[in-house]
């Protein structure tokens, strides 16, 4: 197959995508191990849509195919989808709804029916899957962004947080959004990720988070966390900046006004390659809880035409016949920062004691 085994496991390779919006996309032609989907299979949730993003998904070269969903496949999210229908003024006549979205849940019937093509829909939480390659793979999947907006599986920020239950167990994270501070950054230049989301990722500290939303966040980044997760950790707080690096953004690959001549022939260069072989590469850190790869694998681009390249990763995995992983390193992560605070705190009554004894 694809895979190597390592003294530590076996390097498994995934496929990521994101944000198709119901287009047809150029794919590898490699055969990968594991295709990542990561939400918004369609544009406006229209049953057609999600039939070619799912004859997409079945083309790709892949035993599994792992598929969440995102805002705009509100189809999926039927408390939502039944509001919305609710809403439109005047009613939109019932024969209308069923052609161009088909009866209520059929969406997730169509993705459901597909698992003899290797798909697979998850719903929010942990799911374990023991790979042809005879690596095991746990992964944390939610389809949930921030947003006040009436969108398919989103939350208000500022009435309650979303509870992210990922555990240290966990190898890789699929959400639709990206966490705050990391590939978050909109044409606005504002940060958009979930700030909730980033905490529960840098306690848990998977090999990779993988994610879209933000289609002009499209990249990757291997990032190195700090020794012991902060009490709210953040990414000025919990990343070492100076021992993570950026693999790939747009910046990276496309033209900017402030290049020079030698950056413009080089940036051409590189993404005629890029663009030859349909997709870029990055490897995940082959140690398990001191860096996460974060990879934006948003597809559809800055215009509506644009399209921006797939991924494909390698990811260091354990062997399915190894013992299944305990949560005890997010228990002496925790641990550790609680005695770090312990010890400031101490260190700030002795500073205080001796300030007034002066």
């Amino acid at each position: 197959m694809t895979s190597t085994k390592t003294h530590e496991g076996i390097a498994t390779r995934f496929l990521v995508i994101s944000d198709t919006h119901g287009e047809l996309v150029q794919l590898p032609t490699e055969a990968v191990d594991v295709a990542i989907h990561c939400g918004d299979l369609t544009e406006e949730s229209k049953l057609h849509e999600f039939k070619t993003s799912l004859d997409l998904l079945t083309k790709a070269k892949a035993p599994l195919k792992l598929v969440i969903a995102g805002n705009h496949d509100f189809a999926l999210d039927l408390q939502v989808f039944k509001k919305k229908l609710s809403e439109v003024p005047p009613p939109i006549d019932d024969a209308v709804v069923k052609r161009e979205y088909g009866d209520f849940g059929e969406a997730r019937s169509v993705l459901e029916r597909a698992t003899d093509a290797g798909v697979v829909f998850l719903d929010e939480g942990t799911h374990s899957f023991t790979l042809a390659n005879g690596a095991r793979l746990t992964v944390y999947a939610s389809p949930y962004t921030p947003s006040k907006s009436d969108w398919g599986f989103s939350y208000d920020p500022d009435n309650a947080e979303h509870d992210w239950a990922i555990e240290s167990t966990v190898d890789v994270v699929i959400t639709h959004g990206p966490p705050h501070g990391v590939l978050d950054y909109t044409h606005t230049k504002k940060r958009a990720g979930s700030p909730s989301l980033f905490a529960a990722v840098s306690r848990a500290r998977p090999r990779m988070h993988c994610f879209g939303h933000i289609h002009e966040g499209w990249g990757a980044k291997q990032v190195t966390w700090r020794e012991t997760a902060s009490e709210i950790p953040s990414h000025f707080t919990d990343i070492d900046n100076d021992a993570s690096a950026l693999i790939e953004s747009l910046a990276t690959i496309h033209s900017r006004k402030h290049d020079s001549e030698d950056d413009l022939a080089g940036k051409k260069a590189k993404l005629e390659k890029l663009e030859q072989q349909h997709y870029c590469s990055a490897n995940a850190s082959p140690e398990k809880g001191s860096g996460t790869l974060f990879v934006n694998a948003a597809i559809k681009g800055e215009d509506e035409e644009a399209q921006q390249l797939p991924w494909i990763v390698s990811v260091p995995l354990p062997r399915a016949d190894s013992p299944p992983p305990t949560p005890s390193s997010e228990k002496k992560r925790k641990a550790a920062a609680e005695v770090h605070e312990e010890d400031e705190q101490r260190r700030k009554r002795v500073a205080l004691g001796k300030k007034h004894c002066n």
